[in-house]
């Protein structure tokens, strides 16, 4: 994960990530052949850059759909999914609290609890559901379904699968 952030914030070679990161060149090669080869980071010769849109292409593959029983199995919440809700993509933030709260739920689950995010990785999943990615990570903490603390995130409410 260090590596991979080092990537995100901008170091384009191993030896950048090792000043960034203090991880010994060993270590280092290894994570990135691993992060090349799951496709989150890509090799251009010999220039590293995160492919960050990866997250955008998990989040249309396996998240909501517009089939109802897939949004949610109580049929006013999948009601307000279903009007927000399109390919996979918030439409838009709803203005009333009890709706906006369904969808925040919704989107809370792209969250693992327990695992902390970067703001720049948390950026990156809101940015896969809404253009507005700033407003709906402010809802999420708002709304007590995310925690921050230094730049960190974390998932601290709503359901669980």
């Amino acid at each position: 994960m260090r590596v991979f952030a080092a990537v995100v914030l901008g170091a384009s070679t191993p030896s950048l990530i090792a000043e960034r990161t203090e991880l010994t060149l060993r270590d280092i090669i290894g994570a990135l052949r691993r992060l090349i080869d799951g496709g989150l980071v890509e090799d251009r010769d010999g220039v590293l850059s995160a492919r960050t849109e990866v997250f955008q292409e998990a989040v249309r593959a396996h998240g909501p759909t517009r089939e109802s029983a897939a949004l949610d199995p109580d049929s006013a919440r999948a009601s307000v999914l279903r009007a927000f809700i399109a390919d996979g993509r918030l439409i838009s933030i709803p203005a009333t609290r009890s709706k906006r709260r369904v969808i925040l739920e919704h989107v809370a689950r792209t969250f693992v609890p327990g695992v902390r995010y970067p703001e720049r990785e948390v950026d990156a999943m809101l940015r896969a559901w809404h253009p507005d990615h700033a407003a709906l990570r402010r809802h999420l903490v708002d709304e007590d379904l995310l925690a921050r603390d230094a730049g960190m995130y974390w998932r601290i409410g709503g359901p669980t699968d």
